[in-house]
C-alpha cells in the first residue's frame, strides 16, 4: 500500500524526479482518455479553434492586400478592403467565444470526471489506507489537483494548440511571401526549442515539488479548522499561526524556484526569438529599399512574423503548465490505482438466510498496519452466541475496539479467522458482511446534512414513521421536536449545533434504525446523563432482547445484566463470566470495579459534605 505523505520525513523531491519529462507528460494520458468521451463537443471546440486561428492569419494577410493595392489606388477602392477586413474581424470573435466555450465546458467535464472516479475509489479502500495517508492531504488532490487540470484542460491546451496552427500557418505564408527570409527564421527554431527541453526537465520536477508543498498547506488547515475549539482552548493560537507560517514559507520557497525556471525558461525563448526576427526585419528592410519586396509585404511578414514569434514564445509557458498538470494528474492517478487491501472474492459466499447472528473469532493474532511490530490481538478465540449478548471490558489498548474493526472486515488478520453465521469473511462480500451490523461508536460521527438524512443513513429509504420510531427508542424525539424545522434542521458541521448527548442519541437512533441481527455498541451512553442513560439503556435492553450485542464499555455499571463479560489485557482474553463471578474471582475486572465503584462512592461522599 503506498504513502502519499509523511509529515515527518526530510523534505526531497519526488522518487520520480529522475524521469525523462515526456513520461511525466505521459500522466496527461489519464485526462485525455476522460476527454475523448465526448467528441462532439472535441470537434466543435476543434473546428472553432482552427478558424479563430486562421481568422488570425487572415488579418495581416488583408493588411498587404490593403496597402499593396488600396493605397494605390482611389480613395473609393479601399472600402471593400476594409469591409472584408471587418468580416474576418467578426469571424475571429465569433469562432473565439464558440471556442472558449466548448474548451472551457471539456476542461470542467473532465475535471467532475476525475474527482467522481477518485471519489469512487477511494470509497472502495479500506481504513489502512487513511491510516498511512491523511484525508486532508488527499482532499487537497481532489481540489488544488484538479484546479490546475481545469486550467490546462480548458485554457491551456486550445492556448497551445492555437499557436500552433498559427506557428505553422504563420510560417506557410511566411514562406509565399518571402521564402529566403523565412528559410532563415526556421534556421533558428532548433536554438530555441533546445533551452525549453533542458530547462523543462528541471521545471518538471520543481512543479511536483511545489504541488506536494500547496497539499500540505491545504492539509494543515483543514487539520486547524476542524480542531478550533482544541486550538483556543489550549491557548495555541499563536504556535498554530507559527506552523502555518512555516508551511506557507516553504511553499512560497519551492515556488520561487519554479517562477525563476519558468522566468529564464520565457527570457532565453523570447530573446531568441525576437533577436532573430529582428535581423530577418532588417534584411527584409533592405530589400524593401532595393525594391525586390514590397511595402505590403514587408507589413505582412513583420505582423506574421510577430504572431509566429508569439506563438513559440508563449509555448514556452504551455509546456510549464502541461509539466504542473501531469504532476497534478500522477498525484491523482495515484489514487486511481490505488486498489482496496480489503474486497470482495470473485466468487464470494453467501452468508445464510435468515441471519442468525454468530460471531466467532478463532486463534486470531493481529497487528495494526501502522504499528506492525505491536499486537492488538494474540491467539484470541472468542464464540458469541445468536442473541447472546458480550461485554467486553479491559484497559485502554487492550484490543477492545479491534474486535470491531476485524468484525466488520475493515482489516484481515495476520493469523486464525473470524466468522460470521460460519462463514469466514475473507469468502464473503464485505458489504454483505456489513449489512448485517449496526455499529454506536464511542467518537459519534454525523454528517453536514439535515437531522432526517442523519438518522436514516444506515437505512435511507426508512419512512418519517420509522425514523421517528427509532428516536423515541433512543430518546432524542424530544430534542428533534424543538429544532427549528424538525427533521430538515441542519445539523451543522460534524453535528456541531447539538450538544454531545444528542449527538450520540442521534448515533443510536440510527443504529436502531438499520434493525440489523449485530449490534456493535461501543460505550454506546457513555455521553448521556444520568437520566438520558437510564431512558437509553431501557430501549437497548429491549432491542437487544432479539439480537446478538457485543458491547465495549468502560463504565462497568452498564454492563451488569450482559449475558457474559470478557475482560481482555495486552490483546486476549484474561477472564470471562458474569458479574458476580467475576467479582469472586478478584482480578482484573474485580479491581477496574474496585476503582469505578469505590470511585464513585467517594465522590458522592464528597458532594454531600
Amino acid at each position: 500500500m503506498s504513502e502519499i505523505t509523511n509529515d515527518n520525513a526530510p523534505e526531497k523531491e519526488p522518487s520520480d524526479s529522475k524521469k525523462p519529462a515526456a513520461k511525466k507528460i505521459g500522466n496527461l494520458r489519464m485526462v485525455w482518455d476522460r476527454a475523448v468521451k465526448y467528441p462532439r463537443q472535441i470537434a466543435f471546440a476543434a473546428t472553432a479553434l482552427i478558424v479563430a486561428a486562421l481568422a488570425t492569419l487572415a488579418i495581416p494577410w488583408r493588411f498587404k492586400t490593403i496597402i499593396d493595392e488600396g493605397f494605390s489606388a482611389n480613395g473609393s477602392d479601399i472600402a471593400p478592403h476594409f469591409q472584408l477586413m471587418l468580416g474576418v474581424v467578426a469571424i475571429l470573435a465569433i469562432a473565439t467565444a464558440f471556442r472558449f466555450y466548448f474548451v472551457s465546458w471539456i476542461g470542467e467535464r473532465v475535471v467532475a470526471d476525475i474527482r467522481l472516479a477518485v471519489q469512487r475509489n477511494l470509497l472502495r479502500l479500506s481504513p489502512g489506507f487513511f491510516e498511512e495517508n491523511r484525508p486532508s492531504e488527499i482532499a487537497s488532490r481532489m481540489t488544488s489537483d484538479t484546479a490546475i487540470i481545469e486550467q490546462v484542460v480548458g485554457t491551456t491546451v486550445s492556448v497551445a494548440l492555437r499557436n500552433i496552427i498559427i506557428g505553422i500557418g504563420g510560417i506557410a505564408i511566411l514562406f509565399v511571401l518571402a521564402p529566403k527570409l523565412t528559410a532563415g527564421l526556421l534556421i533558428g527554431i532548433p536554438v530555441v526549442i533546445l533551452p525549453i527541453v533542458f530547462i523543462g526537465r528541471k521545471l518538471t520536477n520543481v512543479s511536483r515539488f511545489s504541488q506536494d508543498r500547496v497539499a500540505d498547506v491545504g492539509a494543515m488547515v483543514s487539520e486547524t479548522l476542524g480542531a478550533m475549539k482544541i486550538v483556543q482552548a489550549f491557548g495555541q493560537e499563536n504556535r498554530e499561526h507559527t506552523r502555518f507560517e512555516g508551511a506557507v514559507e516553504k511553499t512560497f520557497d519551492t515556488a520561487k524556484q519554479r517562477i525563476r525556471l519558468r522566468a529564464a525558461l520565457t527570457a532565453v525563448v523570447i530573446a531568441l526569438i525576437f533577436t532573430g526576427l529582428t535581423l530577418l526585419m532588417w534584411r527584409g528592410a533592405i530589400g524593401v529599399v532595393d525594391g525586390t519586396i514590397s511595402g505590403g509585404t514587408i507589413a505582412a511578414f513583420v505582423l506574421i512574423g510577430g504572431l509566429v514569434a508569439g506563438s513559440f514564445g508563449a509555448l514556452t509557458e504551455v509546456y510549464g503548465d502541461l509539466l504542473r498538470a501531469a504532476g497534478a494528474a500522477g498525484r491523482l492517478a495515484e489514487l486511481l490505482s490505488e486498489e482496496p487491501g480489503i474486497a470482495a472474492p470473485a466468487s464470494p459466499i453467501a452468508l445464510p438466510e435468515p441471519p442468525r447472528g454468530q460471531i466467532s473469532f478463532d486463534n486470531v493474532t493481529f497487528s495494526y498496519p501502522t504499528r506492525p511490530d505491536t499486537a492488538a490481538l494474540r491467539n484470541f478465540s472468542l464464540k458469541v452466541s445468536p442473541g447472546e449478548t458480550v461485554a467486553v471490558v479491559g484497559p485502554s489498548g487492550a484490543g477492545k475496539s479491534t474486535l470491531f474493526q476485524l468484525a466488520q472486515r475493515f482489516y484481515d488478520p495476520e493469523g486464525g479467522s473470524v466468522r460470521i453465521d460460519g462463514v469466514a469473511l475473507p469468502s464473503a462480500d464485505p458489504a454483505d458482511i456489513r449489512e448485517r451490523m449496526a455499529l454506536v461508536p464511542q467518537d459519534t460521527v454525523l454528517f453536514a446534512a439535515s437531522a432526517r438524512d442523519n438518522l436514516r443513513y444506515g437505512k435511507w429509504d426508512a419512512s418519517d414513521d420509522e425514523i421517528w420510531a427509532a428516536a423515541r427508542a433512543a430518546n432524542a424525539d424530544k430534542f428533534l421536536m424543538e429544532l427549528p424545522e424538525g427533521l430538515d434542521s441542519f445539523m451543522g458541521e460534524a453535528g456541531t449545533r447539538l450538544s454531545g448527548g444528542q449527538r450520540q442519541r442521534v448515533a443510536i437512533a440510527r443504529a436502531l434504525l438499520r434493525q440489523s441481527p449485530i449490534l456493535l455498541l461501543d460505550e454506546a451512553t457513555s455521553a448521556l446523563d444520568a437520566e438520558s442513560e437510564k431512558l437509553v439503556q431501557d430501549a437497548l435492553d429491549r432491542l437487544m432482547q432479539d439480537r446478538t450485542t457485543i458491547v465495549i464499555a468502560h463504565r462497568l455499571a452498564t454492563i451488569r445484566s450482559a449475558d457474559r463479560i470478557i475482560v481482555m489485557d495486552e490483546g486476549h482474553i484474561v477472564e470471562q463470566g458474569d458479574h458476580a463471578n467475576l467479582i469472586s474471582q478478584n482480578g482484573l475486572y474485580a479491581k477496574l470495579a474496585e476503582l469505578q465503584f469505590n470511585g464513585a462512592e467517594q465522590s458522592k461522599s464528597a458532594v454531600a459534605f
